[in-house]
């Protein structure tokens, strides 16, 4: 064989593996035995348009078995180009089928363009799922609280599955119904002796409203004793009290200190200008005396009445007498 024959033959066996690639002929006559109608055109033009024309024919084989009439390939193939998971759809749509649940079409990609997964959320239509809450700690009237731990079932609502909330709200209004009916109880015991009054008040409620959910039950699994919170608000007021009163305490002997200080210094005050007007006394009695106001028996009665004033005063104060000792 020579140089041009070998070149010959490869270039006829890419050409070949490029039109097998860009019309795959084994795929339509795969999809033809199945009972699809699909034409080599469109094949080629799915190569074309960047889509996989495997994935497409698959998932209409898929539908086409289980009497799906709505799974056009028009249709898988917006979706694709979208973004979407089409495989995901026609399986979710396939169960949603063989379950009785209605779901369409148009909803399913939906609802996988959403980014939610439609095939797990029709499995968990027919079979529902269990979320367990984190503790949830409430107080009782009586002051005692109590952490509960609920399981709550719940089965996916289709319809609501666009726009509609998710577990975590779920959650969160679970917890807040917990709260609400443990708070409401006027004691602790009571929630003790019937924890299904607790998913019975909250089941009321109607938690599931705007969420992607359904709530089927709402049971208690576990209820825990924790802290006399009653208990340590009044420690934490009485701590409170005592500290202000000790505060009023303080300042009350600061405001009395102050006055004491005040009143002694008033009382120096005081004895500086008693002593200052005795001192003037010897100098008004010499100038009574030149004056000729005072004589000299108006001051040796005044002498008199001084010493009359001292013995008075002598003969009041009791008198202190040393402890006798006995000698050894």
């Amino acid at each position: 064989m020579t140089v041009f024959e070998i070149i010959i033959t490869c270039l006829l066996a890419i050409l070949l593996i490029m039109f097998f690639y860009y019309v795959p002929f084994l795929l339509w006559v795969s999809a033809i035995v199945s009972g699809v109608h699909i034409s080599l055109v469109q094949l080629f033009l799915m190569r074309i348009r960047k889509v996989p024309p495997r994935k497409i024919v698959d998932c209409m084989i898929e539908a086409h078995k289980a009497g799906l009439v709505d799974v056009k390939r028009d249709g898988l193939e917006a979706h694709y180009l979208a973004g979407g998971h089409i495989e995901r759809v026609v399986h979710a749509l396939v169960s949603a089928n063989k379950a009785n649940i209605d779901l369409s079409f148009q909803m399913a990609t939906a609802i996988d363009l959403a980014g939610r997964d439609v095939f797990e959320a029709v499995q968990m239509s027919v079979n529902p799922k269990v979320i367990d809450t984190p503790p949830v700690t409430a107080v009782a009237k009586d002051g005692i609280q109590l952490i509960a731990r609920a399981r709550v079932t719940v089965r996916a609502n289709i319809k609501q599955l666009v726009g509609g909330a998710g577990e975590d709200t779920i959650l969160a209004r679970v917890g807040e119904g917990i709260v609400s009916s443990i708070g409401s109880s006027e004691s602790h015991k009571q929630v003790l002796e019937n924890p299904d009054s607790i998913s019975k008040l909250v089941l009321k409620k109607g938690l599931d409203a705007g969420t992607a959910f359904e709530i089927l039950s709402i049971d208690i699994a576990d209820i825990d004793v924790g802290k006399n919170i009653g208990a340590q608000l009044q420690m934490d007021q009485a701590e409170a009290d005592k500290n202000i009163a000790q505060a009023k305490a303080e300042e009350r002997r600061a405001m009395a200190v102050a006055l004491e200080q005040e009143m002694k210094a008033k009382a120096q005050e005081a004895r500086a200008h008693v002593v200052e007007a005795e001192a003037q006394v010897p100098q008004a009695m010499a100038d009574a005396f030149r004056a000729g106001n005072l004589g000299i028996m108006d001051y040796y009665k005044m002498k008199n009445i001084e010493a009359d004033t001292a013995m008075r005063d002598a003969i009041a104060k009791p008198a202190t007498t040393k402890p006798l000792t006995k000698k050894k």
